[in-house]
């Protein structure tokens, strides 16, 4: 039987991590996502890229691995997916060969109107009150920002 919780090993203790609340609220909006996501063909990951290029038209892929907080490795199979599903193109750019352009296409704009009310649903799963999620969304970009 263990003993009652010792205070050298309070930081060890789970109910005093941030990053569990962190990662179980994470795993869980995403899961209320993929629910939405699945009838639009899309994973959560190809999803946000998708809303970067539907603001922008086109990026570099470096740029859009900056924006996304993803490495090279984990956005490439994205960006080759989506192109494949001809949601994007992927070209060189022509002044600099070394730099890889993602353009979305028409069809990736038709697919912008279907995922319109995803946001929207995915506001109604989570109770916050507009003032909250505000700062919610403050401290998290807070904390990302400070690995940088």
């Amino acid at each position: 039987m263990y003993e009652k919780e010792d205070k050298k090993y309070a930081p060890l203790s789970l109910k005093n991590q941030l990053c569990f609340p962190l990662y179980a609220a994470s795993r869980r909006v995403i899961g209320q996502y993929r629910t939405l996501l699945d009838e639009l063909g899309l994973t959560y990951t190809q999803y946000v890229t998708l809303m970067v290029l539907w603001e922008e038209g086109s990026v570099s892929v470096k740029e859009l691995g900056h924006r996304l907080f993803l490495d090279s490795g984990t956005l490439t199979p994205v960006l080759k997916s989506l192109d494949t599903k001809g949601y994007i193109v992927r070209e060189r750019c022509p002044d600099d060969e070394r730099i890889v352009m993602a353009t979305v296409t028409e069809k990736g704009m038709e697919l912008r109107e279907k995922a319109l009310s995803v946001p929207g649903k995915i506001a109604g799963c989570i109770c916050l009150e507009a003032e909250e999620a505000h700062e919610l969304y403050r401290i998290l970009y807070k904390i990302l920002d400070g690995f940088e």
